[in-house]
């Protein structure tokens, strides 16, 4: 075998020594970004988390929270919760530990499109998450304002700006609940796309799973779940048929033996209380009502197809 043959030298030294002669500026930069879409129920209405950006890019629009990975320091996981709580107010890790004790976090979608963010390639990691009575938003080192906007107020399609477009003249809100100007508004970057992504997530997951619990406090009434419901799908619901559907669920939920102190805003008894039972699945499902008739057709289409193929 020739010399230039040779196979080239394996082991732990040679690994030192790639990996002492590696230069990461070979390779083309890269950045890591955590982007949180953060929902919670506030006067009966779904809404989520935005900041508006203080600096450029985009510098005046609103934006989901998020920044950048502190590479080598803390994991994707631990700057999501950590850009959440910067953007909520809770900067001590134990008001922290209290106020988001039951946050639901999970992750959404990574997004890496290169025209997605005008200073670089710029990869998101997008989470979810929710929990019942998150406190008013405080912005950030890096945000002039944040606040809590109804998910109906917002533009969901795509922002359309050019990299060298100026900033949209009626993004600019504020305040604890922020409103804007006539109009709906837009997003920077691509997040009105996470923003339709996550909401189709937890749309979709609350017909299969019990996760509207974690939008409600340890104790509920029947009624405090289908508000969940009718916020989320934006849908009135059945009270009657729904309160049959969530107790006929195995596990979905579970008596607490106790009911509430007043009866409901119009008299009668008091309402029964409830806690998350022990389901991570909903089985039968609860479909929104416009799938149900889908579903139903479905089935009566598999059974035809069955009858035929008799």
């Amino acid at each position: 075998m020739a010399a230039d043959d040779q196979p080239p030298p394996t082991g732990p030294r040679a690994e030192e020594e790639w990996l002492a002669a590696y230069d990461p500026r070979a390779y083309t930069p890269v950045a890591v970004t955590v982007d949180v879409v953060a929902l919670t129920l506030r006067h009966g209405g779904l809404h989520v988390l935005l900041v508006e950006r203080g600096a450029p890019p985009y510098q005046g629009c609103w934006a989901l929270p998020g920044g950048f990975l502190r590479a080598g320091e803390e994991s994707l996981d631990e700057a999501a919760a950590r850009e959440l709580a910067e953007e909520t107010g809770l900067q001590s890790a134990s008001e922290a530990e209290t106020r988001l004790c039951r946050l639901h976090l999970e992750q959404l979608g990574t997004y890496g499109t290169p025209e997605r963010d005008p200073r670089m390639h710029v990869v998101s990691v997008a989470y979810l998450a929710f929990a019942p009575d998150l406190p008013d938003p405080q912005a950030g080192t890096d945000a002039a304002a944040a606040a809590w906007h109804p998910v109906s107020d917002l533009d969901l399609r795509p922002c359309g700006r050019s990299r060298t477009a100026g900033v949209p003249a009626d993004t600019h809100g504020g305040g604890v609940d922020g409103r804007t100007g006539p109009g709906p508004l837009t997003l920077a970057f691509d997040h009105a796309r996470i923003l339709a992504d996550g909401l189709d997530r937890v749309r979709a997951k609350l017909e299969y799973s019990p996760l509207a619990t974690a939008f409600l406090p340890y104790d509920f009434t029947i009624p405090d779940l289908r508000a969940v419901y009718e916020a989320v799908w934006d849908e009135k619901l059945h009270p009657g048929n729904f309160h049959r559907k969530v107790l006929s669920v195995p596990g979905f939920v579970e008596s607490t033996g106790t009911t509430t102190e007043r009866g409901g805003a119009r008299g009668g008894p008091r309402a029964r209380t409830y806690h998350a039972g022990d389901a991570r699945l909903l089985h039968p499902a609860l479909l929104r009502p416009a799938r149900e008739g889908t579903a139903d057709d479905d089935a009566a289409d598999s059974t035809a197809d069955d009858a035929g193929s008799r």
